[in-house]
């Protein structure tokens, strides 16, 4: 059964790990101190993997719901979505230490 919005809101945690499911993989993982993190479980080359799509409510249930799509297209595609988050995460880094590098030397 997919999650609604107002029952987001008002989820507290009970001291134990909690998944709660909504559709198509993806998932609200409610941990011991609280706190809601998106999650997705796939496979992929047979091996069982979970990507992260971020933190309720600063990811909206749409957002989640957008994030998930757009893995299972890679998945699709035959592309690891967790290796993709990955290099873009690097890319970012990388470009981001380039700008730095550069600013040093202009000041």
């Amino acid at each position: 059964m997919p999650l609604i919005g107002t029952a987001l809101r008002n989820l507290k945690s009970d001291g134990t790990p909690t998944k709660l499911a909504d559709s198509e993989g993806l998932c609200l993982y409610l941990s011991v101190s609280g706190g809601k993190l998106w999650r997705m479980d796939y496979r992929y080359a047979g091996k069982r993997k979970t990507l992260s799509f971020g933190a309720y409510p600063a990811v909206s249930l749409k957002d989640a719901r957008r994030k998930r799509d757009r893995a299972k297209e890679l998945l699709a595609n035959d592309i690891d979505p967790g290796a993709q988050k990955k290099a873009a995460k690097e890319e970012a880094e990388a470009a981001a230490r380039e700008q730095a590098l550069t600013f040093a030397v202009v000041a």
